[in-house]
């Protein structure tokens, strides 16, 4: 099983185990990008550093989830033992921010240019939980 470990908010981890939130939300930025996504070109996954150029392979690129099959969603202190809940993932999907005139965001990281993203995942049922 492919699991996703993160850090959430008490707030937020409350509403997931009571059935109430039932997406997750994360900015993709250039720092955390591999962990969420995969560039697909020509039926083939890459990362960021193994992406053919343009001139070594020219196609479409398309952007595709990591898939995932939970995620370990952790609260409280970030020391000892934390209160978990390990959450099914039914699906995932990548949103490009716009401005509100529908034009996408991007920004600078590094002297490369990146589209404002995040990734939605949509959340089944708790597999496990601790209190601890």
């Amino acid at each position: 099983m492919n699991i996703l470990t993160l850090s959430i908010k008490q707030k937020y981890f409350d509403e997931i185990l009571a059935g109430k939130k039932k997406q997750e939300f994360r900015e993709i930025r250039p720092t955390n990008a591999k962990k969420y996504f995969r560039y697909l070109l020509n039926g083939k996954e890459y990362d960021e550093d193994t992406l053919p150029s343009e001139d070594e392979e020219s196609g479409d690129i398309d952007l595709v989830p990591v898939k995932y099959d939970a995620i370990k969603f952790l609260t409280g202190a970030y020391s000892g033992k934390r209160p978990y809940a390990v959450v099914e993932v039914k699906d995932a999907h990548i949103e490009i921010l716009c401005d509100e005139a529908g034009n996408d965001i991007v920004y600078e990281h590094n002297g490369k240019e990146y589209a404002a993203a995040q990734i939605v995942y949509d959340l089944g049922k708790v597999i496990e939980k601790s209190d601890y």
